[in-house]
């Protein structure tokens, strides 16, 4: 059985991208933004650059859906637990800061 073939090309396509998202990751810092800008920029700059790789040089992109959510569902379900963790602890500490003066 014959394995398949993708175009030197795209590799190098996609490596120039993933060289684009970290030289904009790199500016992030270089233009010494500060905040909540700055880290939803890296944030989301690393995000792509992680999708990209595993779309294309694990081969996710060219698998059946059933793989990918295998893949992708466990990790974003964590994300958004995490997130749902951080915001409560956000308010307790609030809460208990108010209550405990």
């Amino acid at each position: 059985m014959e394995g398949q073939q993708h175009p030197v090309g795209l590799y190098f396509k996609v490596w120039g991208l993933l060289f684009l998202l970290s030289a904009l990751s790199y500016m992030v810092d270089l233009f010494h933004l500060e905040g909540l800008l700055r880290w939803t920029l890296i944030l989301a700059l690393m995000m792509a650059k992680a999708g990209l790789i595993v779309a294309v040089f694990m081969h996710l992109r060219w698998e059946r859906l059933a793989l990918v959510c295998l893949v992708v569902v466990p990790p974003a379900a964590l994300l958004v637990l995490a997130g749902m963790m951080a915001t409560e602890s956000d308010y307790l500490f609030l809460l208990r800061s108010t209550l405990f003066r």
